[in-house]
């Protein structure tokens, strides 16, 4: 599949290096007005009209070419058997974090990092002055 892959790609390469080349030869609708009147303009390699209907056939089959092997890519590329989702961690496993060895007070000022609390304050109500 892969050798198939590469042909069709190479095809699809050469067909748009063709099609630039002769899309960039062609003469304009202009060219051709103008060597109606004698501008000098029509000494080409295929003479003054005979280029016009080789090079815009040739340059259709081409551009035929090209799309084909654009659609045959993009079908071939969607046939590819899906890999899986890519996650690194989907092939490690999980441990548990080790018990801790000291006992860890449940008070919210001791689960602040860097609080170690002192010693506990004395909630106890103080005695009333004497008289």
């Amino acid at each position: 599949m892969s050798m198939v892959l590469t042909l069709i790609l190479v095809v699809q390469m050469l067909s748009a290096l063709a099609m630039i080349g002769l899309i960039l030869i062609q003469h304009g609708k202009g060219a051709d007005m103008g060597a109606a009147f004698g501008s000098g303009g029509s000494g080409s390699l295929f003479g003054a009209t005979g280029g016009a209907n080789f090079l815009s056939r040739t340059t259709a089959v081409l551009a035929a070419v090209f799309f084909a092997c654009t659609l045959l890519l993009a079908y071939f590329s969607n046939l590819r058997p899906t890999a899986p989702s890519g996650s690194v961690l989907e092939g490690t496993t999980l441990t548990a974090p080790a018990a801790p060895t000291t006992p860890i007070d449940s008070s919210p000022a001791a689960q602040i990092p860097g609080n170690t609390p002192a010693a506990k304050p004395d909630n106890s109500v103080p005695p009333a002055p004497a008289k």
